[in-house]
């Protein structure tokens, strides 16, 4: 017997393959990962409890329920109902593939008030199209039996019926499964976080096309809408900086200060004379000149290959740009 978990990489996805595991059924990790969430930390987990763990890339259908999800969004842009229907779905599609016979979440019920209660449990489940052959093992007796239950392939006595947002119930757990590493319950997802969504909900306004490399440099610098269709993205840092440029394309227009530090500057769009010259003054806001000293800025890519003279500008007076 070998069931499929949905494995975040979090201690309740590691505690729910423990106790699978305990009834001698294989169980084979799944981490489905996206440009806003990696899969290193679920391969570490996966890793200290010996538990095989296979990363399956949903990019593609994921970034198509993100811009239209059915049942909407979080607190931010996180639409954590589809997205864990997704997911499920898919384990569901790999369950023969895999020689598997149900799949197990490390779910909780009532851990997280919005998506965790009975009815998001079941709309998930219900979504997912495999809603019999879905174990949440943690929280089993709190919920209807299941198939795997049923069939007396798991044993529901063994199970657990954890409920609410303590985590002491978990800990105890993991002592008695000697797991001793596990990471911190903070969400690992970007699309939970306000700045990330912020950004990613203007991109969707400005262009419904979701494209990798715009989404990568939404994780980079401070970003300032300067037209419907036009906005920069200044690095914060060397390191920042040097990202940029390697997303930068030869057909896109690059501001750099010439002769003292300062950010790279990448502009997204097809910026209008005046554009550029707010995209000069930003680029010396954040150098290390000073506002009132006129300082030569480079522009390259894009059909240009040249230097005009900028000042900065109070950063006040940028935040009504900054997004």
């Amino acid at each position: 017997m070998k069931a499929l978990c949905v494995f975040s990489g979090g201690l309740d996805s590691m505690l729910a393959s423990e106790l699978i595991r305990a009834q001698g059924i294989e169980v084979l990790a799944l981490f489905f990962e996206t440009p806003f969430f990696a899969s290193p930390q679920a391969r570490k987990s996966a890793e200290s409890i010996a538990l095989p763990i296979k990363v399956v890339d949903i990019t593609d259908s994921h970034l198509g329920m993100l811009k239209n999800p059915k049942h909407g969004y979080g607190g931010h842009m996180n639409p954590c109902i589809d997205c864990h229907a997704l997911m499920i779905r898919t384990a569901g599609e790999m369950l023969e593939q895999e020689g598997a016979s149900f799949i197990i979440t490390g779910e909780v019920m009532g851990q997280r008030p919005m998506s965790q209660n009975l009815k998001a449990l079941s709309m998930v489940a219900s979504e997912s199209g495999f809603q019999k052959l879905i174990l949440r093992p943690l929280s089993a007796k709190r919920l209807p039996i299941t198939l795997p239950e049923e069939k007396g392939w798991v044993d529901r006595e063994r199970l657990l019926g954890f409920s609410g947002r303590s985590r002491k119930p978990q800990m105890e757990l993991a002592e008695r499964f000697h797991i001793t590493e596990y990471p911190s319950p903070a969400g690992g997802c970007l699309l939970t976080d306000e700045v990330f969504s912020r950004r990613l909900k203007d991109l969707l306004l400005a262009s419904p096309h979701l494209a990798l490399r715009e989404i990568e440099l939404l994780k980079l610098g401070r970003h300032f809408r300067i037209g419907p269709l036009t906005k920069l993205v200044v690095g914060r840092n060397e390191k920042e900086n040097h990202t940029i440029h390697s997303l930068s394309k030869e057909t896109d227009l690059v501001l750099r200060t010439v002769s003292v530090p300062g950010p790279t500057v990448l502009v997204l769009g097809d910026p209008t004379p005046e554009m550029e010259d707010l995209a000069a003054s930003i680029t010396v806001s954040y150098s290390d000149a000073g506002n009132d000293e006129l300082t030569e800025v480079s522009l390259m890519g894009g059909g240009k290959n040249g230097v005009r003279m900028a000042k900065g500008r109070d950063k006040r007076g940028l935040s009504r740009y900054m997004i």
